[in-house]
C-alpha cells in the first residue's frame, strides 16, 4: 500500500499539465490581444485623450491576462517541484520547497492582480459609479492577504 500511495503523487502531473496549458493559453492570448490592439491603434491613427484613456484601459486588461497566466505557471512549477521533482532549473525566487512557499507566491501575485483590477476600474471610471466601496473591498482583501503572509512568515520564523 505504501508503494501505491507513494507513486500516486504522480497524479499531480495532470494538474501540472493543465496549469501549464492554461498558462500558455493565457500568455498566447495576451500576446495576440496586444498585437491586435497595436494594429488597431496604428490603423485608426486617432490621437486624443479619450483614445489614450481607452488604450490605457485595454493594456491594463492585457496585463491582467499575463498576470493570470503567471499564476497558472507558478502553480504548474510549484506542484511539479513539490510532488514530482525538485530538480528543475528555475530562478531562485521561483524555487518552491514547501506548500507554504507556493501559497505565499500565489498570494503575492493575487495581490498584484487585485491592484491591477482596481487600476482598471479607476482608468475607466465614468464619474457615476461608486468606486469607494469597490476600492475598500479590494483593500480589505489585500490587507487580509498581507496579514496572512506576514503573520504566517513570522510564525514560521519562530520554529
Amino acid at each position: 500500500m505504501a508503494n501505491i500511495l507513494g507513486a500516486s503523487r504522480f497524479l499531480i502531473i495532470l494538474a501540472v499539465i493543465g496549469a501549464l496549458i492554461a498558462a500558455t493559453t493565457m500568455m498566447i492570448f495576451g500576446l495576440l490581444e496586444t498585437i491586435n490592439l497595436v494594429q488597431k491603434t496604428i490603423v485608426t491613427g486617432e490621437v486624443s485623450r479619450k483614445v489614450a484613456k481607452a488604450l490605457s484601459l485595454e493594456f491594463i486588461e492585457i496585463i491582467d491576462l499575463f498576470l493570470l497566466g503567471t499564476v497558472f505557471y507558478i502553480v504548474a512549477i510549484g506542484l511539479y517541484e513539490l510532488f514530482i521533482s525538485p530538480n528543475i532549473t528555475v530562478p531562485k525566487w521561483l524555487s518552491i520547497k514547501t506548500l507554504d512557499d507556493l501559497k505565499n507566491k500565489l498570494i503575492a501575485v493575487v495581490i498584484v492582480v487585485l491592484g491591477v483590477l482596481f487600476l482598471g476600474q479607476i482608468v475607466s471610471w465614468d464619474g457615476e459609479r461608486d468606486l469607494l466601496g469597490y476600492g475598500a473591498a479590494i483593500a480589505l482583501v489585500i490587507a487580509g492577504l498581507t496579514y496572512f503572509l506576514t503573520s504566517h512568515k513570522a510564525g514560521g520564523d519562530k520554529k
